[in-house]
């Protein structure tokens, strides 16, 4: 299940992966980091990049390298896991309950309020 927004922490410009890119200037790497999590986001695959998504996060393999030698991507079959990703964003499981309880909780206020209306 595709996330509507993902989790980028308040203090990611002063994280020390992310100056050592900033550092040798690889602004577009740190911008394909970005994409990454947006993408992953959107598509609901828990931090998963594959290989194929480079071109739609804007990214080249020189990025995707760049990010691997900091640490924020780690290499793994077929793509890149986004370091962390568990660890601050929900999974897609968990956005799926929360969404569906959200959904039980609205039916269940907007099916009193219509009962009530319907008393009169």
């Amino acid at each position: 299940m595709a996330l509507p927004w993902v989790r980028l922490d308040t203090g990611f410009p002063m994280n020390p992966k992310v100056l050592m890119l900033a550092e040798d200037k690889k602004w577009q790497s740190i911008t394909v980091y970005i994409g990454g999590l947006a993408y992953s986001g959107m598509h609901g695959t828990d931090g998963f990049l594959p290989a194929s998504c480079l071109p739609f996060v804007h990214g080249t393999k020189r990025n995707a390298t760049d990010l691997v030698s900091v640490g924020l991507w780690v290499p793994t079959s077929g793509g890149w896991d986004i370091n962390g990703w568990r660890e601050f964003q929900p999974t897609s499981e968990e956005h799926e309950k929360r969404r569906q309880k959200a959904k039980d909780a609205a039916y269940a206020r907007w099916s009193k309020t219509k009962d009530v209306k319907g008393a009169d």
